[in-house]
């Protein structure tokens, strides 16, 4: 039962993540937009690197030399000490894994694996901000100063957290925030918790007790956990 539940908790999370490396709402702006590697020599250290994906949008500090840090969910680092390994690019696999088991690292790849193929946006957070980004060396030192392992929360402790703690002194996640408000609105209107009772109900009564109904609580307990 344990292993069923594992696997299927990973290919959910896989299908999930696929989809969010899909090319399929990217924002565009002419100012802030570059596809690499043409526009490479226009990044300047320190640097705020975004690329959006379909469900989410992944955040990096160039550091200079086509390198940039980036916090990733991975496994491989529990599980290994070769870093020729760890040094490879995050397969979904790996990611997943770390998610689950919220431990990341704060890793250096090169701009076109950390773009995997995406937009890059430059420092199109600054806009979001009202205090002003610390010098371009200070925000280049911070990534480098916070390389290696980290916990990984979510909500918490993601790649947004980390860079712009780097940049401007404070760890944010506004997508999160995002995140947070859609789940209040959905908690506090009266009509989905009256139609999640409904469904669990006749799921209980048409189905009974098995895993149909013990995988919903489950997933609450999951959420929560990750989610903590």
């Amino acid at each position: 039962m344990k292993s069923l539940l594992v696997g299927l908790i990973v290919f959910i999370f896989e299908k999930i993540f696929i989809l969010a490396n899909l090319k399929v709402f990217c924002v565009s702006s002419k100012k802030s937009k570059c596809r690499q590697p043409c526009n490479v020599p226009y990044i300047k250290r320190g640097d705020l690197l975004e690329v959006p994906r379909t469900l989410f949008v992944h955040f990096g500090i160039y550091l200079g030399n086509n390198k940039v840090a980036h916090l990733m969910p991975d496994i491989l680092p529990v599980l290994s000490d070769d870093p020729c390994l760890i040094r490879r690019v995050v397969t979904n696999k790996r990611l997943i894994m770390g998610v689950l088991a919220k431990v990341a690292s704060i890793r250096v790849d090169s701009v076109q694996d950390f773009a995997y193929g995406g937009n890059i946006l430059v420092n199109h957070v600054d806009r979001s901000f009202n205090t002003k980004p610390l010098t371009s060396e200070e925000v280049a030192q911070r990534a480098e100063k916070l390389l290696g392992a980290t916990p990984y929360s979510l909500l918490w402790n993601n790649c947004e957290h980390f860079v712009t703690y780097c940049r401007y002194g404070m760890p944010v996640s506004f997508q999160t925030q995002k995140f947070c408000e859609t789940v209040k609105k959905i908690i506090r209107d009266r009509r989905s918790i009256l139609l999640s009772a409904a469904i669990g109900t006749a799921s209980v009564l048409y189905m009974g007790f098995g895993l149909c109904t013990i995988l919903p609580n489950f997933f609450i307990s999951f959420t929560l956990w990750m989610a903590s």
